[in-house]
Order: C-alpha cells, then sequence, then structure tokens
C-alpha cells in the first residue's frame, strides 16, 4: 500500500498541462499524483483502489476507537436482557407476542 507521501508530486502549473484525463491515467497506471502549489500539497488524484484502502482504515480506527472508549469506561456491570426489558414494561414473552407493526408503533 503505497503511502501519500510516496506519490509523484506536480504543481498546479504541471497538473494543468497535464490535464485530468493525464491525471487520472497517472494515478490508474503509477498511484497516487500530489499536486502542490508553492511547494505545499493542495491535492490528490488517487485511484479507486486506495480510496477503497484509505475508507477501510478509516472504518477500522473508528471501530478501534469504540473499543477503546468502552473498554476504559467498563466497570465491569452488566445488565440482562430481563432486566432492560422490565424497565421498558416488557417481557421476553410480551415482546414475542406483539405483531410485527405493533412494534414499530411503540
Amino acid at each position: 500500500m503505497a503511502a501519500l507521501h510516496e506519490a509523484r508530486e506536480l504543481t498546479v502549473t504541471e497538473a494543468t498541462k497535464r490535464g485530468v484525463a493525464g491525471l487520472v491515467a497517472d494515478a490508474e497506471q503509477s498511484g497516487p499524483v500530489v499536486v502542490t502549489r508553492h511547494s505545499r500539497p493542495v491535492a490528490a488524484v488517487v485511484p479507486m483502489s486506495r480510496l477503497s484502502e484509505i475508507d477501510e482504515a478509516a472504518a477500522d480506527l473508528r471501530d478501534l476507537a469504540l473499543v477503546l472508549a468502552r473498554s476504559a469506561a467498563d466497570s465491569g456491570r452488566r445488565t440482562s436482557l430481563d432486566d432492560v426489558l422490565a424497565a421498558f414494561g416488557h417481557t421476553r414473552e410480551s415482546l414475542a407476542a406483539m405483531k410485527d407493526d405493533d412494534a414499530l408503533d411503540d
């Protein structure tokens, strides 16, 4: 997986000369292209496969953050399903007896 810091760099002027079709072709064939203005990165053209990898990594990081937050806040106390149902005025039997339409109306 190529990192963006290893991407080919083009100035805005070079990217303009290359055109959108050229930038897309470069990204498809060689990987990410970073466009710079005054030596600072301002945009990137990445292949869809790389964008998918980035999306998957972001989802994994969100999941990891949730696990870590839950782990840090976990007191060890657990609540049974029956206790939760009772708090809402139900039992397993009352839920089983409900029609699907009734469950949506509550």
